[in-house]
């Protein structure tokens, strides 16, 4: 007996092609996730269990990724938002700022092309709390240069949007 049968097979999930049905599920679970299968039909002219076999279908090919819930940074003390440019040299300090992830102060880390080398998005309690973040990243590598902006008004903040333009 030659053949090796101690493994088990991957199901695997077929690509899926979303309509505009699964485009107005999707926006509308992205304002409110928490919505009822049964409220989501009502939107989408589709029954409650058609629903629940969409999203599952969408959350198996990847398309749904999590539900989650947004905090209001002010009320929860973080309502020092800022964006943080970032130059450094040397191909150790990128794994390090991904290290980042473990500060409750960064929200977001995005290596860019243009004129920096990484964006990160950052909520503190305050300018204190910003500062005691740059010097953390200092440490992570040869930093060349970090540039900040300091967010005075939100006008618009949102995820992907299903809806096709």
């Amino acid at each position: 007996m030659d053949k090796d049968t101690n493994h088990v097979q991957q199901k695997r999930v077929p690509d899926l092609i979303i309509d505009d049905t699964d485009r107005k599920l999707l926006s509308a679970l992205s304002e409110d996730s928490s919505q009822s299968y049964s409220d989501l039909g009502a939107i989408v002219h589709l029954s409650a269990p058609a629903v629940h076999e969409r999203v599952k279908k969408m959350k198996a090919a990847g398309v749904i990724t999590k539900a989650t819930i947004d905090l209001d940074g002010a009320k929860i003390g973080r309502p020092f938002l800022a964006f943080i440019h970032v130059n450094y040299t040397g191909a150790a300090a990128r794994e390090n700022f991904a290290k980042l992830h473990e500060d409750a102060d960064v929200e977001e880390i995005h290596s860019v092309a243009g004129d920096s080398c990484l964006l990160i998005k950052a909520r503190c309690t305050d300018a204190p709390a910003l500062d005691r973040l740059l010097v953390r990243m200092r440490e992570f590598g040869e930093v060349t240069n970090t540039k900040s902006h300091i967010v005075l008004t939100t006008l618009l903040e949102r995820g992907p949007q299903a809806e096709l333009g």
